[in-house]
């Protein structure tokens, strides 16, 4: 599974960061899924390994622009580039509304069918070949979401020395009892293959953030997830002179919870436009970084624009270079 960072900053982009995106890709296929579609999304999607002709599904977070106004535009782009396969949208009230008036307002004709879903707290909301993805409610503003990307249908692994023990010799009978088949014997018996299948390792699971500023809402999500991806907007200090009316995260609050339930791999994005890239400026990222590290332990990444990264089968989460 692999995390693309396609806009990193939040209301407004800046000359290093784009606006709220990211993209969650397939392992064995060319298939990816869109999180939020902040405004330049689509160019963004230029310079990274992923098409729109692949895309197999849109998760927007919230209503709030600066993860959505590039929702139509995208959808346009894809037509264009002669997408025809269906495409899903999971997305809060608003978004479908918001799609249908753009479309009638500037004769858009897309030439593929578009399926709006509701997202639930709790909820499945999509299922792949190979990938699964639930719903998180959080606190915002407005009505936002979390969502969890779990691998299903991973790959099992056969008890040879069970089959030994039973006398069944290497064989054909083995590869269909290794595909979960029933097979006869000569003898007249029968055997299961799911008697002799046990899953390699545990699913590899990935959740991405919208706006909240109530991490404690992940906490049942995070137990086996190998990936949080929140957003921190600020610092403490910033957070309180811009006051809870705001309804965003710190990296102190975010730190504090990863740690308490023991996210392995955290991910802060969603930058106030205010702290620099520059590590000399006086006000910089690295104020954030900084401050989530006084309270967590495990892998800290701050996103930038682009970056690319992989949850590999041993549940590390390592930077890609293409």
């Amino acid at each position: 599974m692999e995390t693309i960072f396609l806009g990193t900053s939040s209301g407004t982009p800046t000359k290093t960061r784009n606006v709220s995106a990211y993209a969650v890709s397939e392992e064995q296929s060319k298939g990816w899924y869109l999180i939020d579609c902040g405004e330049g999304t689509q160019h963004r999607i230029l310079h990274a390994p992923v098409s729109l002709l692949n895309l197999r599904a849109i998760f927007i977070t919230h209503v709030h622009g600066d993860h959505c106004y590039g929702l139509p535009g995208l959808v346009a782009s894809a037509g264009m580039l002669g997408r025809t396969a269906p495409l899903i949208i999971v997305a809060p009230k608003g978004i479908q509304e918001l799609m249908q008036a753009v479309m009638i307002n500037t004769d858009l004709h897309i030439g593929y069918e578009i399926t709006y879903v509701l997202p639930e707290d709790g909820m499945e909301v999509f299922q792949g070949a190979s990938t699964s993805v639930s719903a998180i409610a959080l606190s915002h503003r407005v009505e936002s979401y979390g969502y969890k990307f779990t691998e299903i249908n991973v790959e099992s692994t056969l008890d040879t020395i069970k089959l030994e023990e039973l006398g069944i010799e290497k064989g054909p009978l083995w590869g269909k009892l290794k595909k979960g088949e029933i097979v006869q014997l000569e003898n007249g018996n029968k055997l299961y293959g799911a008697d002799f299948l046990s899953v390699a390792r545990k699913p590899r699971s990935i959740v991405v953030c919208g706006d909240n500023d109530t991490p404690e809402l992940l906490a049942e999500a995070c137990v086996d997830a190998d990936v949080l991806i929140h957003e921190s907007t600020y610092t403490e200090d910033v957070l309180l002179q811009v006051g809870p009316s705001v309804q965003h995260c710190s990296a102190e609050r975010l730190g504090k919870f990863a740690e308490r339930v023991g996210v392995k791999n955290l991910v802060l994005t969603h930058f106030s436009a205010r702290y620099s890239d520059n590590e000399n400026a006086k006000v910089s990222v690295n104020m954030i970084r900084n401050e989530a590290k006084q309270h967590y332990s495990g892998n800290l990444i701050l996103a930038e624009d682009l970056g690319v990264y992989e949850l590999n089968r041993r549940s590390e989460y390592v930077s890609l270079k293409y």
